[in-house]
């Protein structure tokens, strides 16, 4: 009796640590970055210090924290048929945020870069997505005041947004920030948001020195959310209302419309060794005055890991043609599996079908990571008959020696196939990065 008594408490031991493997295996590719575009978003994305307390009011600066970040960026361009461009850039963020104090705090950001005379293009040569055409860009990027009771917060300012369609996309050195009033709450795996959007600044507004913030519609955009995560499933639904823009200098022009957006993710321990992530996402736009903006887009992806240090991955995306009608993947760089570091799809959405196809794979190797991505984005005719065929490959290095110094390189072709100068027609990027953060 005692021998099988111990037998069935020995099966039950290697299920419970069989079950404990691979609920730590399910976590770790939850953690990963599945996507291209989160791939590269996250290289050397800052990281924000716990915020501190202060048990008295006279204290909230004295516990308060610094953080940051400074980089130095080359970014050239070879365009075919064009003059070639480059750019060497140094800047960062410095941040200071207030100890909490009775719930409440505050903080502001300083967002800054500034191009390498000597290392930089002149005129038709320098490229200007880094510091602007003036060479230079210096902005308040944060500035809120927040308040948090248990899993409810509230914040007020300038601030770090990532939503969908609404998110940083730290691509080069600056990063999105919005004029925003957000409301969130967290609880066992839930989450809720909501707020409005009245402007933004950052590498996708343009970056400029005389007029950096750029309205996100006449009234704001409304949004909200809710997601639901555990180790084993992720899901989340989204819903954004963005108003008229008639501002001729808006760095988005008139977007209006109402998205819906929603997604579902699923965490597949196969094995100690093994893992399988699957994702699947909706994207529904309704136009408002007369934007142009009207859409239906689907997509599936899937990446099988190996030993937590290689990946494979193969991400699609559909757009049904809407007649005269695109496509808006938000304010930054989107949230659509097939996006690369310059390609998306709402380049060629303009009344006509598009399917778009990415696969590639990550290996990391003690401090080192490795990338490479091919991505092929078919237009079909539109009502002149005119097509689109894009293709991007990106490959990437990083490397960490530890988790506050990162120098990291991509390289990015783009072949436009139709030679419609939709995405610049074919031209060649190469980035190289040293970051410390702090």
């Amino acid at each position: 009796m005692k021998k099988i008594v111990l037998s069935v408490s020995l099966a039950v031991l290697m299920l419970n640590s069989n079950a404990n493997a691979a609920d730590k295996a399910s976590q770790k590719v939850k953690d990963r970055e599945h996507s291209v575009r989160d791939v590269i978003d996250e290289v050397a994305k800052p990281k924000d210090k716990e915020v501190t307390t202060a048990e008295e009011l006279k204290n909230i600066f004295k516990d308060g924290t610094v953080s940051g970040q400074v980089r130095m960026l080359y970014s050239g361009y070879d365009n075919s048929g064009a003059e070639n461009q480059h750019a060497t850039a140094i800047g960062g963020q410095l941040k200071f945020e207030l100890a909490e104090f009775n719930g409440f705090n505050a903080a502001v950001e300083f967002t800054t870069s500034h191009d390498i005379g000597f290392a930089t293009g002149d005129d038709a040569k320098q490229n200007s997505e880094i510091s602007s055409e003036e060479g230079s860009y210096t902005e308040l990027s944060q500035a809120y005041i927040n308040y948090k009771n248990g899993g409810l917060n509230l914040r007020v300012g300038r601030q770090l947004i990532d939503t969908p369609l609404a998110d940083s996309d730290d691509i080069r050195v600056i990063l999105n920030t919005f004029e925003a009033y957000t409301v969130t709450y967290e609880n066992e795996g839930l989450m809720l948001m909501g707020g409005l959007l009245t402007r933004w600044q950052g590498t996708d507004t343009g970056l400029s020195s005389t007029n950096p913030w750029s309205d996100t519609g006449e009234d704001g955009t409304y949004f909200g959310g809710v997601s639901y995560s555990t180790d084993f499933i992720d899901t989340s639904v989204w819903y954004y209302d963005i108003s008229k823009d008639d501002n001729p200098n808006s760095a988005t022009g008139n977007v209006a419309n109402t998205s819906l957006y929603a997604d579902i993710s699923l965490h597949m321990a196969l094995s100690n060794d093994y893992a399988l992530h699957t994702s699947a996402q909706y994207i529904n736009q309704s136009e408002s005055d007369n934007s142009g903006i009207e859409s239906s887009i689907y997509g599936a992806m899937a990446e099988f890991v190996m030993f937590e240090d290689f990946a494979v991955s193969a991400a699609y995306n559909k757009s049904k043609k809407q007649a005269l009608k695109g496509s808006f993947s938000g304010f930054g760089g989107g949230t659509l599996y097939t996006n690369m570091d310059s390609m998306i799809i709402d380049a060629i959405t303009v009344d006509r079908d598009v399917q778009a196809v990415v696969a590639g794979f990550t290996y990391t190797y003690n401090d080192f990571g490795f990338m490479y991505a091919y991505g092929d984005f078919d237009g079909k005719a539109d009502s002149l008959g005119a097509k689109e065929h894009i293709v991007e490959q990106n490959i990437g290095f990083e490397y960490t020696p530890n988790e506050n110094l990162t120098i990291a390189a991509i390289y990015v072709k783009n072949e436009d196939k139709e030679n419609s100068q939709s995405n610049g027609g074919d031209w060649e990027n190469i980035r190289a990065l040293i970051s410390y953060s702090f």
